[in-house]
């Protein structure tokens, strides 16, 4: 067989690991020979099979793995409020004080009040006060998901202190990548690479292999503020300060990915015309109440959009022929906004934008609106104008005069529209509004109210009052 064939189908070949770890489960071996089995798998695999076993399965995974393996393993699940549940009340303690805070917490926000009250009382300090702070921290502060996983060791330590206060904390903290170097009063100093202090000799001072230009955030700043800072370094993790300065957790590279992958999870909602993400788990109750907001403010600008459309019944009534063409124009003008929309919400997500910059992202825009606008507009006038002529069995005049008005409309609800998807997120952005709220759905209904103005005012004023077609 061809080498390049049989590489393709290595790579793409993904094994059923799932499906293997299930019958590891349900088979009669040993305990120490499931588990030895078991322990040649990823946690995250385990986790993906643990939602498909039936609870007679979970429970015999359960009492085979330690509670060490199973904390790694409920650090995967998406809704592990529920397996924990499945746990007598001092394993599921063991798990959560063993799991990182961030993950501890998103765990106990899932469970009812009482559960979750006995299960932190059970705790021991260090572990309930840690999920204290991060609960303390609101949904959008990035201080909710930082991690109190991490080292930190005092600046003035020699390099051999700094070895063995290093090995000592590594016991209960594998975050040891980057270490955070902080001054008497625990104040944030900087931040060592591993490997610096690995490689530095004895002689060496500690002050001279700490990074003191380290970035780092506060917990109460917004994620929407500091995602930007978050992204631009691409650092193993960024400790996380409280008001006086010093360090209280860290947000590592999985942290950052996970709210970047959130933040865009919610602006894709907001663009789809949603209050939140949705998921396939999640109720009906609970998705109507996300997406009937929306509808309903969209329901009422729909109803002006009509409004303004009757105040142009005469026009119709006079000009029945250009009824069939008011979708052309309206979809044109919505496809045209979200396009806009998109762009502009992208580039703002750039906390550096200057108001130079945002005038030039109009102005593009515009022009980008004016250039599709001419070519579409002629096409829509050879085009239109043919059918009309053609197939409608209307003069030459009149063909060409309604689809000359069609490619004029189109050519300035396009600018407009252009237009209206650029500022109205850049307005959302300037009052401390979310710009993706200015949705799709919003956009769109917006620039219909524009092109219905646009087309059947052209229409009025052009061919009826200045070329007389009325009737035709």
């Amino acid at each position: 067989m061809n080498t390049s064939i049989t590489e393709d189908i290595q790579l793409n070949h993904k094994p059923e690991y799932v499906h293997e770890i299930i019958a590891i489960v349900q088979s009669n071996e040993s305990p120490r020979v499931i588990k030895e089995k078991l322990g040649d798998y990823h946690e995250n695999d385990i986790a993906e099979a643990l939602q498909m076993m039936n609870p007679s399965e979970r429970r015999k995974l359960y009492n085979l793995l330690g509670k060490e393996e199973l904390s790694d393993i409920f650090s995967y699940l998406d809704d592990a409020a529920v397996y924990l549940s499945e746990l007598d009340i001092r394993r599921a303690v063991d798990i959560l004080t063993i799991m990182d805070a961030d993950d501890a917490v998103d765990v106990l926000r899932k469970l009812d009040k009482v559960k979750r009250t006995d299960l932190i009382e059970l705790m021991d300090e260090e572990s309930k006060n840690d999920i204290i702070m991060i609960a303390s921290f609101d949904d959008d502060e990035i201080g909710s998901k930082m991690t109190t996983n991490y080292i930190s060791i005092g600046a003035g330590l020699s390099i051999k202190s700094a070895m063995k206060e290093l090995v000592q904390q590594a016991e209960e903290n594998d975050n040891i990548s980057t270490i955070y170097a902080v001054s008497e009063d625990n104040t944030f100093y900087g931040a060592i690479d591993l490997k610096d202090l690995i490689i530095a000799r004895e002689s060496t001072t500690l002050e001279s292999i700490i990074a003191t230009s380290y970035p780092y955030v506060y917990g109460h700043e917004t994620i929407d503020d500091c995602i930007e800072k978050l992204k631009d370094y691409s650092e193993d993790s960024i400790p996380v300060l409280d008001n006086d300065n010093k360090i209280i957790g860290v947000i590592t590279s999985q942290d950052i990915i996970q709210v970047v992958d959130d933040e865009m999870g919610e602006d894709y909602a907001k663009l789809a015309g949603l209050t939140a993400e949705e998921d396939l788990k999640e109720p009906i109750k609970e998705s109507v109440k996300k997406r009937l907001p929306w509808l309903v403010i969209l329901l009422g600008l729909g109803l002006v959009v009509s409004s303004v459309v009757g105040l142009f019944e005469g026009v119709v009534e006079q000009l029945t022929l250009i009824i069939c063409f008011q979708s052309l124009i309206l979809d044109m003008a919505g496809n045209v906004g979200t396009q806009s929309l998109a762009v502009t919400i992208r580039v703002l997500m750039d906390e550096n934008l200057t108001a130079k910059q945002r005038v030039e992202l109009m102005l593009k825009e515009m022009g980008i609106g004016l250039t599709n606008g001419i070519f579409l507009g002629l096409l829509s006038f050879a085009c239109i104008g043919g059918y009309i002529y053609l197939f409608k069995e209307k003069s030459f005049v009149f063909a060409f005069a309604t689809s000359g008005c069609i490619g004029v409309a189109l050519l300035l609800s396009m600018i407009i529209s252009s237009l209206t998807g650029t500022m109205i997120p850049i307005f959302f952005k300037k009052v401390k509004i979310d710009p993706a709220v200015a949705s799709g759905p919003l956009i769109t209904t917006i620039n219909d109210l524009v092109a219905v103005i646009t087309y059947y005012g052209l229409s009025w004023l052009f061919l009826i009052e200045i070329l007389g077609l009325a009737g035709h």
